[in-house]
């Protein structure tokens, strides 16, 4: 195996086991406060601690700072709880804000899903923390308000409980085997709302389990050309991820350089995600020593202003 795929196998052990399990893992509906930290000028705290106690976004203009995964907003707009055609799920994470960008094509893409697709509308997870940076659990992106997770599994025609949006579980879109889709939960219409997704102009990468973009090399109809921003990766068989450009103008946002605006339908292009190695991956002889957790000062400085900075009005 080439020194990328085994970067890749080794990513993988990570992102099994957080971004598959994320859409299930349950919430609470009487969510208890984080306890106050000892000392929250250690230089040593890692800065998750830190921007998962900020329970509003900082007041003043939407700023993007630093990368997807190293960086936090500014001026960070919430999404609302409910829509014509969404509701939030997991309400007591409080990761449902983002840019306004974001926001803004998360409503357009549920009206599309509702009109194109016919669902009743999509169950929205998370997106950011109120002032992004990195989260107590689950994510190493969602970092800067330009990444939303929708859940594959379409809204119910109703308006659900708080209970529902805690312990709902999504739907699981994958075969036993892990080589294709399962046809009785994945539909033509969960390929419209992915196409739809992909050709917002703003969105530069959506990820899909690899089951999902080889049915939707297969199953894709007419102009294919939006099949290029979708991408194989780790955990997305409950959901997919939509990763948004830097806004313009937005000069502290470290983006991602574009991928090949080939569909990516290739066997080549699949064959990795397919090997044995990567079905069915063997742990490493010893396990990884976990990294040490990102300090505030290994964040971009403008973090801390971001940080300190007075509360936006609810």
């Amino acid at each position: 195996m080439s020194r990328h795929g085994i970067t890749l196998l080794l990513l993988s052990f990570v992102c099994l086991g957080a971004g598959s399990a994320l859409a299930q893992d349950k919430g609470s509906i009487t969510p208890k406060p984080l306890p106050p930290l000892a000392n929250p000028n250690d230089p040593d705290l890692a800065a998750k601690e830190l921007f998962a106690r900020k329970l509003l976004p900082s007041k003043g203009p939407t700023h993007v700072i630093g990368s997807y995964t190293k960086g936090c907003i500014g001026g960070a707009e919430q999404m609302p709880v409910n829509g014509d055609h969404w509701q939030v799920m997991r309400l007591s994470r409080n990761r449902s804000y983002g840019h306004p960008d974001m926001i803004a094509l998360i409503r357009r893409l549920a009206a599309k899903a509702h009109k194109d697709a016919g669902w009743p509308g999509i169950l929205v997870g998370d997106i950011a923390q109120p002032r992004g940076g990195p989260a107590l659990s689950g994510h190493a992106s969602h970092q800067i308000g330009l990444d939303a997770d929708i859940w594959l599994t379409p809204m119910p025609d109703r308006r659900l409980s708080r209970e529902e949006r805690e312990e709902m579980s999504a739907v699981m879109m994958v075969r036993a085997d892990r080589l294709d889709i399962d046809p009785k939960v994945f539909t033509p219409g969960h390929v419209l709302v992915l196409r739809d997704a992909a050709r917002e102009p703003g969105v530069q990468r959506i990820f899909v389990n690899a089951a999902i973009k080889k049915a939707l090399c297969r199953e894709a109809k007419g102009d294919r050309a939006w099949l290029s921003k979708i991408r194989p990766w780790w955990g997305h068989d409950y959901h997919f991820h939509i990763r948004m450009r830097c806004p313009a103008g937005a000069g502290e946002c470290e983006g991602q350089p574009s991928q090949a605006e080939d569909e990516g339908c290739k066997p080549a292009d699949l064959a990795y995600w397919f090997s044995d190695a990567v079905l069915h991956p063997k742990p490493p002889p010893e396990p990884p020593k976990p990294k040490p957790p990102m300090t505030l000062a290994q964040m971009p400085a403008a973090c801390k202003a971001v940080l300190h900075a007075g509360d936006a009005k609810p």
